[in-house]
């Protein structure tokens, strides 16, 4: 099973809690807006996170969202962590190649060693990305490209 769209969607909320912490609790609905999403799989998505200490909620009126810990100290590698199900980036064989054929033989073996070095690429790039950086970034694209009025 290949990665979901759920990490995107994490960091996503994660870096819309970040730009408005100041402004104390999120709704689920506003982040769906922001999304174009529906606010039950944002709520969903949330409660991962939540788990994993990454962000809080406020249950009942006037409640909502909010980051845990400081924007810098959530990387992508948390958001990931926190809603991927230990699924690899790139899976093997469904079933053992034939054990008779040359290339069956060592398929298996060689996609295992070079998958593997690709998720932990990933995972390094993922890890070494905060949250706050990745609102940095949308905050010079902005400054650069705001939408037209």
């Amino acid at each position: 099973m290949a990665v979901s769209t759920r990490t995107a969607v994490a960091v996503h909320a994660l870096t819309f809690l970040a730009r408005w912490d100041s402004d104390g609790l999120q709704s689920s609905a506003r982040i769906a807006e922001s999304l174009e999403s529906n606010p039950v799989l944002v709520r969903r998505v949330l409660g991962l996170l939540r788990d994993r200490g990454l962000v809080t909620a406020v249950e009942g009126s006037g409640g909502g969202w909010q980051l845990a810990k400081p924007a810098e100290e959530i990387t992508l590698l948390d958001a990931y962590a926190a809603v991927e199900d230990d699924v690899t980036v790139l899976p093997t064989h469904a079933h053992p190649p034939s054990q008779s054929c040359v290339i069956g033989r060592h398929m298996q073996s060689l996609l295992e060693e070079e998958f593997a070095a690709a998720q932990r690429a990933m995972e390094n790039r993922l890890a070494a990305t905060s949250v706050a950086e990745m609102l940095r970034r949308i905050q010079r694209r902005e400054a650069v490209s705001p939408i037209p009025s």
